[in-house]
């Protein structure tokens, strides 16, 4: 049983199609850690402090669901010697049942100065994703189904996106006291045809990201960070994370998140020696799946390292 659910949740985006037929869903993962894990989320973000930083994020949704989604990225960012100009890029690999997308992008991004405060960093990105369906994981009532009779199929299509980051220049530590960001991934929709059918079986969908937060430091030791995740793919429902961390020395914290109509999660974390990272998030689900699964974990680790001629970060007051 729990399988079949699994499986209708997989596959009931695809049932809502455009005029032509072309199917609609959204396609890039989540994390509810979206705090530590930025650039996957906004590619401006890149050369925006004064260091490098690789992130591993490892996510295994849904336990106890047989074949339940999982996902796992890389990502690596940071400024180049010209100290207006960030670059870095991420690989993914995103895996549900019977269907698999890995995708890598590079992106570049020029830092504009604003004010002695403020600065916007505009990106672009481009890079490859891969649809994948293994029909031999399916059981069908139709063994002679010319859609599935070749088993393995897979497509390869370009991504390209843009954007931008708004924010004041980070203290000493690489800390910001805010931001405001917006990313459009996958602005054009090329064809997916899997099957070779005499439609295509879907688009890639243009997706819309918008990021926020701000951290306000209550005394030396202790510091709140509320922030946001707004995402958005047409025709599905808006979604919002809302989330907040509590650091102390900005070494050890603790948080929660909340995406609607999806999980609310709560959040540890610690940083050792200012360099390396590990966040660890467990979500209880509040949706129809709720007593289907056991929860979702996600784990985060970050390394950061200074680059060769990096500048130092400047102070703001």
């Amino acid at each position: 049983m729990k399988k079949i659910i699994l499986l209708l949740v997989i596959f009931s985006p695809l049932l809502r199609r455009g005029a032509g037929g072309e199917v609609f869903a959204q396609q890039l993962p989540l994390f509810s850690q979206y705090m530590l894990n930025d650039y996957f989320q906004n590619p401006a973000v890149a050369g925006s402090r004064p260091f490098f930083d690789a992130v591993s994020a490892n996510r295994l949704q849904w336990m106890g669901i047989t074949d339940a989604p999982r996902t796992y990225a890389l990502s690596l960012q940071g400024p180049i010697k010209a100290k207006n100009m960030g670059v870095g890029g991420y690989l993914f690999t995103d895996v549900a049942g019977p269907t698999r997308r890995i995708g890598f992008s590079g992106s570049y991004a020029y830092h504009l100065k604003v004010n002695d405060k403020i600065k916007l960093a505009l990106a672009l990105s481009a890079g490859m994703v891969q649809f994948a369906v293994d029909a031999s994981k399916l059981t069908l009532d139709n063994i002679g189904d010319y859609v599935f009779i070749n088993g393995y199929q897979s497509k390869l299509v370009a991504d390209l996106g843009a954007s931008f980051y708004l924010y004041s220049p980070p203290k000493e530590n690489g800390t910001g006291n805010w931001w405001l960001g917006g990313y459009i991934p996958q602005i054009y929709p090329s064809k997916l045809n899997l099957f070779e059918t005499p439609t295509p079986t879907g688009t890639l969908a243009t997706h819309f990201y918008f990021t926020g937060g701000y951290k306000l430091f209550l005394t030396d030791e202790f510091s709140v960070e509320p922030s946001l995740l707004f995402k958005m793919v047409s025709p599905a429902p808006a979604q919002i994370d809302l989330g907040a961390r509590v650091l102390y020395k900005n070494k050890v914290w603790i948080g929660s998140a909340y995406r609607t109509k999806d999980a609310i999660a709560a959040i540890v974390g610690y940083t050792h020696k200012e360099n390396l990272t590990f966040g660890y998030s467990y979500d209880i689900t509040t949706s129809n799946l709720k007593n289907y699964n056991n929860g979702t974990h996600e784990l985060i680790i970050a390394l950061r390292f200074k680059a060769p001629g990096a500048p130092s970060a400047p102070k703001v007051e």
